[in-house]
């Protein structure tokens, strides 16, 4: 007896700690407030300090061209902010082409694109920088790492379609958890205005990108903190962390898409590219980073990002009124 009562006592002691572990992982990584932008940065690995000058003179430029704030509301009732700037280019102003862009975890819409909106604005795209939920100023108090913020997505491009015209083209461009949310776009049934993807260092699921920072970067396994949290996710934010896996939803794809990945990512790791590219069923391209850790793929060789963006853009005719690639 005193055996099973020492047995049913440890298992009662794991059941809390396992419990607790759950709880303790699930505030610091879903919820507003609790998901720090320091923290993420030096899990990321990528020191930002040395791309901070070329950031300020980028964002000089950015800042001085109009912009407005704009809001929706989301599928779910809450407010969702974007930072709206309008075509440099007079011929664009109406019918014209436009990227929306979406940002990291942790990040905020503007912020996140100041340097890659000099390439964008200078080529004449109008540009919107949403702030995801939970994000920014957008409402939320719960992260939807894409599985949420693909149908947020559906809402802005619809807003991009009022705004800019019925003719418009819209490049969707995401990072990280971005990247994620546009790779889950590609599965829904989009508009045909919507000519194309570019996903840099998009994840799989939030349960697969958490199960690897688990294992690689804390030596902790992944159970029971992931199976715990995406019982409560489903219970508080309403989805489950696997319930949209980019790996699945590119195999729906019909939008071309171009893929970029650092080589060097330890976050997301590039396996995870190669992963999604292979599985991906619409036209595609990828560019692999040599030497770039997380979300750095733009600065370690802006050149060769921008030849890809650039020949990306030609293929699927951004600037032709003719048919894109995938309506041929």
């Amino acid at each position: 007896m005193g055996a099973l009562r020492n047995i049913t006592a440890a298992l009662g002691l794991l059941s809390a700690a396992g419990i607790g572990e759950t709880v303790y992982f699930y505030n610091r990584t879903m919820k507003r407030g609790n998901a720090k932008t320091e923290r993420t940065t030096k899990m990321s690995g990528t020191d930002w300090e040395k791309y901070f000058p070329l950031m300020e003179e980028r964002k000089e430029f950015v800042m001085a061209q109009p912009h407005r704030d704009v809001y929706i509301t989301s599928f779910d009732g809450l407010k969702l902010h974007g930072t709206y700037f309008p075509s440099l280019n007079p011929k664009e102003a109406d019918g014209g082409k436009i990227v929306i862009c979406f940002h990291g975890y942790t990040g905020e819409g503007l912020s996140n694109h100041v340097a890659i909106a000099d390439y964008f604005l200078k080529r004449g795209y109008a540009m919107l920088m949403p702030d995801a939920r939970a994000h920014g100023e957008s409402e939320g108090q719960y992260i939807g790492f894409g599985c949420l913020d693909r149908q947020d997505a559906l809402g802005w491009i619809g807003w991009a379609v009022q705004e800019c015209g019925e003719d418009v083209r819209i490049m969707l461009h995401g990072t990280s958890m971005g990247g994620a949310t546009v790779l889950m776009a590609s599965g829904l049934e989009l508009p045909p205005n919507v000519k194309g993807i570019v996903s840099d260092c998009g994840f799989t699921s939030p349960k697969e990108v958490f199960t690897h920072v688990l294992h690689k970067m804390y030596h902790l396994p992944a159970f029971p903190a992931i199976q715990g949290a995406d019982l409560l996710n489903r219970k508080l934010a309403g989805y489950g962390m696997d319930e949209c896996n980019a790996r699945r939803e590119v195999r729906r794809a019909k939008v071309p898409i171009l893929f970029i990945h650092g080589s060097a990512d330890t976050f997301v790791p590039c396996s995870m590219c190669h992963e999604i590219y292979d599985n991906c069923r619409s036209p595609k391209r990828m560019l692999i980073v040599e030497g770039a850790s997380h979300a750095e793929s733009y600065y370690k060789d802006m050149a060769a990002y921008e030849k890809a963006l650039t020949e990306f853009a030609e293929t699927i005719q951004m600037d032709a009124d003719g048919k894109t690639a995938q309506e041929e």
